[in-house]
């Protein structure tokens, strides 16, 4: 589903060209660092429809690295061959995917997750070629972990070695009220492995809990 969703956007958005190039580090939205982060109300509306879909809270990324934003719809385009997708599973966890991609210049590449009711980490399947032999695995889909970062009432474990639609992503994955949630961005060019690590702090910081309306 993941692997579909990305391609889904790059090919729809394949030959927009123009876009808007980022800069070498990740860049500020239009919201000041020191001021306190929320849903802008354009967006808001799907970020409350998927709370109230799977019955548990969600983040809303209030800050997100150059072109990106947060905002999700099937005609958001950052310029160049992205977008933005949200797939959601029959279980309620779901992927909120933002891409921006250009030949020649690089990608950025965010993944928001949430597996509502859950709080371990999910199995994936991960495929290696032995000279003609396809051999299959399951492994867990976050693996590696490297540290912890710190948000307001967020605690993430950082790990380093992903599967799936965060492969070759960092990504920080933490628990609220029996549910997983992680947060992710691909180590690509124009941006270093650092720059990453500077850019995830920032979209944690900057999370806004989205909680369902019931009834």
């Amino acid at each position: 589903m993941a692997v579909i969703a990305c391609a889904a956007i790059v090919l729809a958005a394949a030959g927009c060209g123009g876009g808007s190039k980022p800069t070498s580090a990740p860049d500020s939205s239009k919201q000041s660092a020191s001021a306190t982060p929320t849903c802008p109300a354009s967006w808001r509306p799907v970020y409350q429809r998927l709370a109230n879909r799977i019955h548990a809270a969600v983040y809303c990324p209030s800050w997100m690295p150059s072109p990106l934003t947060g905002q999700i719809g099937r005609n958001v385009s950052f310029g160049g061959a992205g977008g933005s997708s949200l797939s959601v599973d029959k279980d309620g966890s779901y992927l909120a995917l933002f891409v921006w991609a250009e030949p020649g210049s690089g990608e950025v590449h965010v993944n928001l997750r949430g597996y509502p009711g859950r709080t371990t980490i999910p199995s994936c399947i991960k495929e290696d070629t032995n000279g003609t032999k396809l051999i299959k695995t399951t492994v867990p889909c976050f693996a590696d972990p490297r540290g912890k970062a710190r948000a307001p009432g967020i605690a993430a474990t950082v790990y380093t070695v992903n599967q799936d639609a965060d492969l070759w992503h960092v990504l920080y994955a933490w628990r609220y009220r029996g549910g997983l949630y992680t947060v992710s961005q691909h180590v690509a060019e124009p941006l270093t492995y650092n720059q990453v690590i500077s850019s995830l702090n920032r979209i944690l910081d900057n999370l806004v809990l989205v909680q369902p309306h019931e009834g």
